[in-house]
């Protein structure tokens, strides 16, 4: 598995939704890059399938007092088990085998102010796309009308006060107003995935929603 030093992970909002199957495949997509990257998040991601496995088996039935400490604890020895496909150079296998192939395989449409953006066919219920932010640009004022997840594929981008590298993964709602601006020392490429269109402050960036799709 890939060691990264993680440090914005999944709520568990969506973890339970991933492991319980109600996620539309774009949210799936971006869970399963990110597990794939994210030892804590697949831990957890796996002890939520198992439990709810244990709870399916026993559902004619009380589970008993033990059941989830046994469930735990076959967990613990069973992630060491479980095989990691490899990645694709910069991209996880989860997202290269959507892409084609590694960075190079993207086709890439510019969307204005030098960002770049190239989406992926999912089905409807969300959105996931892939960015590539210049390296120090800022990314437009801009809320949500619903959830939308980023994770940072390569480079990294501060909002506020935080710093999101390699592996991390950004969760914002409708309560979050924000302006991400990418790392000067490179390219950030993040792949970002929403249930419903952003909500933009500028002029300039509500006119290009329309063409550009977000």
């Amino acid at each position: 598995m890939i060691q990264t030093q993680i440090k914005h992970h999944l709520d568990q909002a969506t973890l339970l939704g991933y492991a319980a199957g109600t996620l539309p495949e774009a949210f799936n997509l971006i869970v399963a890059t990110h597990l794939s990257l994210c030892d804590t998040c697949r831990a957890d991601a796996q002890a939520h399938e198992a439990v709810g496995g244990a709870m399916l088996d026993q559902s004619s039935s009380a589970m008993s007092s033990g059941s989830l400490a046994q469930t735990l604890a076959q967990l613990d020895d069973s992630l060491d088990a479980i095989p990691d496909a490899a990645p694709v150079g910069d991209l996880p296998a989860p997202l290269a085998s959507y892409v084609g192939g590694d960075l190079d395989a993207v086709k890439w449409r510019p969307v204005g102010m030098g960002v770049k953006q190239a989406i992926l066919p999912t089905s409807k219920g969300a959105t996931a796309r892939l960015l590539r932010i210049p390296a120090g640009a800022a990314m437009p004022d801009h809320g949500h009308h619903g959830k939308e997840l980023t994770l940072v594929l390569k480079g990294a981008f501060l909002d506020d006060d935080a710093y999101f590298a390699r592996g991390d993964i950004e969760v914002a709602d409708k309560d979050v107003q924000h302006i991400p601006v990418a790392d000067i020392q490179e390219d950030c490429i993040c792949l970002a995935v929403t249930d419903a269109p952003l909500r933009f402050n500028g002029l300039l960036p509500r006119i290009m929603q329309r063409f550009v799709r977000i």
